[in-house]
């Protein structure tokens, strides 16, 4: 199977050379006068913010839609020919799109392809117990400001008559963040004793240093880890000691291990219930309130909140 996956990554990174030879990019990338520029993403996390800064100067593509999951996501034919037709390309890095990143650096050749990770301190990342990096930084709004600004600045290199325009924006913007994180400290609220969030995978240590929440997640920070029998039973040794009332399902997640922890809890004299869905790799429905970085962000507040505030 790695074998196989090594020839694919390789004939996906030959295909996208081939389409950015016949597109004709040049080296620089950016718009002409009176063009808006053609940005794709692959998470909506970073192109739905990006399309409120951007506003009308700016086209935005996200490969990745809602429910997807981008640990375990190979890029299709469409997407490859996206890709070669974009003025820029952003991505969140840190191994998140781990199928990807050969092509992004071939792309890289010939016009801006942007790692929002790489605009994060090092010292600010969290790793887990094998030194693997969280690439889930989006979770914390001062971090994903930070990716944000690094490329609003890309936005503008590529666009300068717009530089004024998208800096305006990018500043209403962040006031909305500003007000996110200061609706999102009701968390504090939250018993000392229930302040454990056990989700299927790995991705809320950035929400959890922020709000201060423990974070379980009973697979890794990927989604290409196993979970095992020992990370069932660890986890419902957790909620019987500290008797957590609810645990949550994610949007692009299967469910099977949260009821496999829920039946085993039973099964042992603890009530426990889904909390909620929460969104973590993916965020909801275009045109929807979920939809957008800031309303997912807020909807995951809120189902937390109110159920783990008993």
């Amino acid at each position: 199977m790695g074998r196989f996956m090594k020839c694919w990554g390789v004939l996906l990174v030959l295909g996208m050379a081939m389409i950015l030879a016949a597109c004709g990019e040049t080296e620089t990338g950016g718009s002409q006068d009176g063009e808006k520029l053609h940005v794709v993403t692959t998470i909506s996390q970073i192109g739905e913010p990006l399309s409120v800064i951007g506003g009308d100067k700016i086209t935005v593509e996200s490969l990745m839609g809602p429910s997807v999951d981008p640990h375990l996501y190979n890029p299709t034919q469409r997407d490859i020919q996206k890709l070669g037709d974009a003025d820029i390309i952003f991505y969140s890095g840190l191994h998140l799109e781990a199928n990807m990143v050969d092509m992004f650096a071939s792309i890289g050749e010939t016009k801006p392809v942007m790692a929002m990770g790489d605009a994060i301190p090092e010292d600010e990342l969290l790793t887990d117990e094998n030194g693997a990096i969280d690439p889930h930084i989006w979770f914390d709004i001062d971090l994903w400001r930070k990716g944000l600004t690094a490329a609003v600045e890309q936005l503008k290199e590529s666009s300068p008559e717009n530089a004024d325009f998208f800096e305006e924006n990018k500043q209403a913007y962040f006031a909305e963040l500003d007000a996110l994180k200061q609706e999102a400290e009701k968390l504090s609220e939250i018993p000392k004793e229930h302040r454990f969030l056990v989700t299927a995978h790995d991705a809320f240590g950035y929400f959890g240093r922020l709000h201060d929440l423990e974070v379980i997640g009973l697979q890794g920070l990927s989604t290409e880890s196993e979970v095992g029998v020992a990370d069932i039973n660890n986890t419902i040794a957790i909620i019987k000691e500290y008797n957590v009332p609810a645990i949550f399902v994610e949007s692009s997640i299967n469910q099977n291990t949260i009821q496999a922890v829920i039946e085993g809890a039973q099964s042992d004299g603890v009530d426990v219930s889904i909390g909620g869905e929460l969104y973590s790799d993916a965020m909801g429905q275009p045109g929807t309130e979920e939809g957008t970085y800031i309303g997912m962000y807020r909807h995951n507040i809120s189902t937390i909140y109110k159920a783990l505030n008993q």
